[in-house]
């Protein structure tokens, strides 16, 4: 393990949240929040320090990265960066409680949205920009914008490889151009681009600047924080239409995007994934519509919450529109479903990915078929092309992962006494990022009454969830750390 290589790269990161923190503070010393501002500064210069320190220590770091030390380093910077982004809230006193104050960034850089504060509106605007913020860094991943930004790696590309494998969502990442840091530069362009858009739309529809760019950033990365208590609720149609669409914008690969550019249309419509998720998507706008008319005065808004609830929560955003508790059980089902199910790989969004589940199907309906003839060797095709076996070896380890996980953790929350729904909401709003799960974590509710143990759960799914499962059981298997 090459730990002076890592400390290298995680030196400059730090430096880069701290760059990243300075648009926060300047929106506290405008505002006069003095308390706020001075969080900002003390996490800054700790921060600092830090960076600093990691700088000295590896000055000579020698050669050699592989995908060990790209996933150890994903791991840690995400855990670091968290460690330090929180202390803000917890410096300034608008989230006194450090697991509190760590569970609220977690949820920010891992784009959840789940929150432990009961009511929003009273945190200063440099806080919640924070908030928001963390979601549009960590949507994309921070190591993939140093990438983009900073030659690290030389000829080495092999190491930018295996970061960007570590760090982006899906069963696995190839190059859209021949260079790694290009293809970086490529997601983030077209990742701004979309935002910048989402944010235009936003202000023409009437939405104050600070909530149109907060709302930007936690489209973008699919996170989910809001600035108002009832997140959507009291705005306008034509806001809630415009963020349905972003929602649904975001949960798409974006290499799709880059063969749109490239006028690639027919490699586009064929996606088998892109094809599927606007299945699913349509499939359950039209049932959760007829489930939940009844409720509502008319069929248009009907449709508008259950087009923007399946926009919030297969993109894993976590907005939301109405309180989905009162909705029927078979309408919550559904909605379960969409939580595992998730978003494209190659996008923002969370969960299991529905490449993931097309893979599986097709893997399951493979060995179904080899038991019925033993004598035929047959492969399984994505978009036309044979997958290679160690992409089904690995989504096999992936799916036993996730469910053994999932099973864990709702067997330790389950010690705080809340109800069966609540819990298993809760660890797959969580894990899967979510953001708000059903019963007493809510739409209208929030994570604050959990124990500390079922948040320091919590944190680990939701790191776990957004780093596709494998980089933080690397930082936990005791044979990374051992010597060969």
């Amino acid at each position: 393990m090459n730990y002076k290589m890592i400390g290298k790269i995680l030196s400059p990161l730090l430096l880069i949240e701290v760059a990243f923190m300075v648009p926060a503070l300047a929106l506290c010393l405008y505002d006069g929040s003095r308390a706020a501002a001075r969080g900002f500064i003390i996490a800054m210069i700790a921060t600092v320090v830090v960076s600093g320190i990691l700088h000295l220590l590896t000055k000579n770091a020698p050669a050699g990265f592989y995908a060990r030390e790209g996933l150890v380093l994903t791991g840690l910077t995400w855990i670091v960066m968290s460690i330090l982004g929180c202390l803000p809230f917890c410096i300034s006193g608008e989230i006194p409680s450090f697991i509190d104050a760590l569970f609220e960034m977690v949820s920010g850089f891992t784009t959840t949205g789940s929150s432990i504060l009961p009511e929003v509106e009273s945190l200063s605007r440099g806080i919640l920009y924070w908030r928001s913020f963390s979601h549009w860094v960590g949507g994309m991943g921070v190591l993939v914008f140093l990438m983009a930004i900073v030659p690290l790696s030389g000829k080495n590309e092999g190491f930018t490889l295996h970061i960007l494998r570590a760090e982006s969502p899906g069963p696995s990442v190839g190059k859209l151009v021949p260079r790694m840091k290009n293809t970086a530069r490529i997601l983030y362009w077209l990742y701004v681009a979309l935002t910048v858009l989402d944010f235009l739309f936003l202000m023409l529809g009437g939405m104050p600047w600070f909530e149109a760019l907060c709302h930007a950033f936690g489209t973008a990365g699919t996170g989910g924080f809001g600035v108002k208590n009832d997140s959507f609720g009291s705005y306008s149609p034509y806001l809630v239409n415009v963020t349905t669409v972003f929602m649904l914008l975001f949960g798409v690969n974006f290499s799709c995007y880059y063969l749109l550019l490239l006028k690639r249309f027919r490699d586009v419509f064929s996606d088998e994934e892109l094809r599927t998720y606007i299945g699913i998507v349509v499939g359950s706008t039209v049932l959760i519509t007829l489930g939940i008319k009844g409720l509502y005065p008319t069929l248009g808004e009907a449709i508008r919450h259950a087009a923007f609830q399946v926009g919030s929560i297969i993109s894993t955003t976590g907005y939301g529109t109405t309180n989905t508790d009162l909705w029927p059980p078979f309408v919550k089902a559904l909605m379960l479903f969409l939580m595992i199910c998730g978003a494209s790989a190659g996008s923002t969004g969370g969960g299991m990915k529905v490449a993931r589940i097309i893979l599986a199907m097709k893997a399951l309906r493979r060995n179904i078929h080899e038991n019925l003839h033993p004598s035929e060797v047959s492969r399984v095709r994505f978009n036309k092309a044979p997958v290679d076996e160690r992409v089904i070896k690995n989504l096999n380890g992936y799916l036993v992962a996730y469910f053994t996980i999932i099973i864990l953790s709702v067997i330790v929350v389950s010690l705080d006494g809340f109800s069966v729904e609540t819990n298993i909401s809760a660890v797959l709003a969580t894990f899967n990022n979510i953001g708000p799960g059903f019963d007493a974590v809510g739409a209208t509710s929030n994570f604050g009454a959990y124990g500390t143990l079922s948040k320091l759960v919590f944190i680990a799914d939701m790191l776990a969830g957004r780093l596709e499962i494998f980089p933080i059981l690397i930082l936990a298997s005791r044979s990374t750390w051992t010597r060969r």
